[in-house]
């Protein structure tokens, strides 16, 4: 294995740790700024929505040059970001640290994994891309408890000031242990990798991405109140059900990456449509504790395990030109996240519990699973006209 691809999970770990340990700490930081629940809660809205600016923006904006520097310099603008947040003497510097550092997180998830699936041969480059992620899967499951714990102790500062510090790290190993690779297609131009987009299956699996992860997350955003409400855990409960969950995400994203090295599609209706049944398997049997401790893993594991097999067809697909397409899929993570939170929520101001998260998040998976199937059917079609002309020719 790579070393570089040790490097780029480290990065990847330490940008996880940044979106999600902030979800555990916002009691502590709305008290140190004096502002309510709600106020402390655009510190994740604010940081999603600029993720979606930067892995588009920035990954555009930076598409001539070298990728290796470009990765430095990401985690450069990472480091300053969590930094500030450290320092903040108000909300409001909180909130310019948190969108700094979201900046930075589309761009090198979305630039690191063409990185990745460069430093491997053909045949494993989902799992080079799987590995990469594993970063942000460690950071669910490690980093989230571990650095809520250390807010908790030490002052949410302390946790900020931690981040940086595995920043450092993460800058230190990709300026020591990428190397640099030398294309050999030409100059790199916007113009280039615009024309991924002119690809039909490029946009269908950008759609693909935003429904699958889309309803994932649109079950997991009120995961705390199912447990609690309907499961019947206690609050003290929650936080290790959650590194199960983490635990699933891990497993997941090692088995997809490498069952999508294999064949893409199938991999993807395998996890995705597993996906829409154990949803709706965990909506009917929320109420069951056993039940609910598997479809915890299961969700997690089928969930991420989409991953890899999302981000190598994606760049399959964009041909000569994945970089900005790359980018523009971490992207759609994350308005899918934003879309599962938002139906979800619907749900429950309708009345209609804390499972209907979870219904609803079975039937937006499961409009992936008819997208996702369009999208291999008119693939086969594809290559099944080009492999006769293939042979005349």
């Amino acid at each position: 294995m790579p070393l570089g691809l040790i490097a780029l999970a480290l990065g990847a770990f330490g940008i996880g740790l940044t979106e999600f340990v902030i979800m555990g700490l916002l009691p502590e930081v709305a008290a140190d700024f004096g502002v309510s629940e709600a106020a402390a809660g655009w510190l994740i809205s604010g940081y999603a929505l600029s993720v979606v600016a930067g892995a588009l923006g920035l990954t555009a904006a930076t598409v001539r040059l070298p990728r290796k520097p470009v990765l430095v310099g990401l985690l450069v603008l990472f480091i300053i970001g969590n930094t500030l947040t450290a320092i903040a003497p108000d909300y409001s510097t909180a909130m310019a640290g948190r969108i700094v550092a979201a900046l930075c997180h589309g761009a090198f998830f979305g630039i690191g994994s063409v990185v990745a699936a460069d430093l491997v041969p053909a045949d494993k480059k989902a799992r080079a891309i799987a590995i990469m992620f594993t970063g942000l899967t460690a950071a669910n499951v490690l980093g989230v408890p571990f650095g809520t714990f250390l807010g908790q102790q030490a002052g949410w500062r302390a946790t900020f000031w931690a981040i940086s510090g595995i920043g450092v790290l993460a800058l230190i190993g990709v300026a020591l242990l990428v190397p640099t690779i030398r294309h050999q297609d030409g100059a790199i131009s916007l113009r280039t990798e615009m024309r991924a987009f002119a690809s039909l299956q490029v946009w269908l699996s950008l759609g693909v991405t935003i429904l699958a992860y889309g309803g994932m997350f649109g079950a997991f955003t009120y995961i705390a109140y199912t447990l609690t409400e309907v499961s019947g855990f206690s609050s003290a409960l929650v936080p290790w059900l959650l590194v199960l969950f983490g635990v699933g995400l891990f497993a997941g994203n090692w088995l997809g990456g490498r069952l999508a090295d294999g064949n893409i599609d199938r991999t993807l209706l395998l996890f995705i449509g597993a996906l829409v049944l154990v949803l709706a398997g965990f909506g009917a049997l929320a109420g069951s504790q056993p039940a609910t401790v598997v479809a915890l893993f299961l969700m997690g594991g089928f969930g991420f395990g989409t991953v890899p097999g999302l981000q190598s067809r994606i760049m399959n697909y964009a041909g000569q030109a994945p970089t900005l397409a790359s980018g523009a899929n971490i992207a759609a993570f994350n308005v899918g996240n934003a879309l599962g939170a938002w139906a979800g929520g619907l749900g429950i101001a309708a009345g209609l519990g804390y499972t209907s998260p979870i219904w609803i998040g079975a039937g937006i998976t499961l409009l992936a699973v008819l997208l996702m199937s369009l999208a291999a059917a008119l693939a086969r079609r594809a290559s099944s006209t080009a492999q006769p002309a293939l042979v005349k020719a």
